[in-house]
This record gives C-alpha cells, structure tokens and sequence, in this order.
C-alpha cells in the first residue's frame, strides 16, 4: 500500500473512532525506523486501546500487517508498528510530558537551538 493511503487510512480511522489532535510527522532523514509518526490523543484507557485497535483493524483489512504493538496493557500511550508509519495513540497526559512533536520536529528544534545562547 502507498504510504499516502496508509496515512490516510490511519487518519481517517483515527477521526472515526473520535481521536483528538491527530499530527503527521514525516521523519524521514530523523529516523531510520519509521518515515512518518502520527500522534493523537484518546480520552481514556479504554479511547486509547479502541483507537489503536481500529487502527490496527482497519490496517489489516488493507493487507498491511502490524510489526508490533506495545502498550495496550496500560492504556496510557499505544504504539503501533505499521512499518512506514509508527502511530502513538496517548492520553493527555502522556502526550504532554513526552511532547513527540517537540522532539521529532525539526523546526522546532532549530527555533530552540537558535533562541539557547552557547556556553562560553
């Protein structure tokens, strides 16, 4: 499958099942694991599992198979290998004290970099 119809896919089962603050993040030249990272958020243990699940589910239904899932047990932060693309499916808090966007953004990086005066 396309990696465009794969994050489609995943977004599109994402929002169905009422996932908030879905982001694609392309990695690619940041990672050699995965291409692109989409982050969002679920409201509870049980939104989380029922959001990674569709994803999983749907995911399956198109031939591509999971290479791993890890995190189902707590219901705090999911993750779902789909090769291409890593899906984290958190809950707020979670999202907030890892803040994946902050570390896997380059932009932002640069605007840290820029606004942290060397050491002398």
């Amino acid at each position: 499958m396309p990696i465009e119809d794969l994050l489609k896919l995943i977004t599109s089962a994402l929002t169905d099942m009422k996932g908030k603050d879905i982001v694609q993040l392309d990695v690619r030249g940041l990672s050699n694991v995965t291409d692109y990272m989409v982050i969002a958020t679920g409201t509870s243990n049980r939104h989380v599992k029922s959001l990674a699940d569709e994803v999983s589910f749907q995911a399956k239904q198109k031939g591509v198979i999971p290479l791993g899932i890890e995190g189902e047990m707590s219901g705090d932060w999911v993750l779902s290998d789909l090769g291409d693309v890593v899906v984290h499916v958190m809950q707020v808090e979670a999202r907030e004290f890892y803040d994946l966007e902050r570390l896997w953004n380059p932009a932002l990086k640069e605007n840290l970099s820029s606004a942290v005066e060397p050491r002398v």
